[in-house]
């Protein structure tokens, strides 16, 4: 059984849920065709955004997420947060996280993600205004 481990730097993305399958294999592609069958799991090394796996086909998908997820947790002076120190957005930014999780796990199959036909990575970013995410992807299988 073998393993690889990469981190993956994200760019600075607006608040929303973004599809970034394709940037995540691009970026460990040349370790991912190693494995015949085996997982990958991908990590999000921020308490603010987070993964899931959800609809890649449609965007309207991701925004209408996004509405569900800002009508479900308040935000602003009306919220009942205690934790306010860096922003109105960062409470409410750490309940999303927790709600959706910091990571996936993927099937490998011949050297490709396994993911379903309308499936694809997630990375939601919480916040108003964030930098880029840290992801760390490892692998494991023969």
């Amino acid at each position: 059984m073998g393993w690889a481990q990469k981190e993956v730097k994200m760019p600075a993305m607006k608040r929303g849920c973004h599809l970034v399958t394709h940037l995540i294999e691009r970026e460990i592609s040349s370790d991912l065709a190693q494995f015949r069958v085996g997982l990958a799991h991908i990590f999000i090394q921020h308490t603010s955004a987070s993964l899931t796996i959800n609809e890649n086909a449609d965007p309207d998908v991701r925004v209408d997420m996004e509405t569900f997820l800002n009508q479900t947790v308040p935000e602003g002076r009306r919220a009942p947060w205690v934790h306010t120190d860096e922003g109105p957005d960062d409470m409410p930014a750490h309940c999303k996280a927790s709600m959706f999780g910091s990571s996936v796990s993927i099937p490998i199959s011949s050297g490709r993600l396994n993911l379903g036909t309308w499936q694809g990575v997630w990375l939601c970013e919480h916040r108003d205004r964030a930098s880029g995410r840290r992801l760390v992807v490892t692998m494991q299988g023969e």
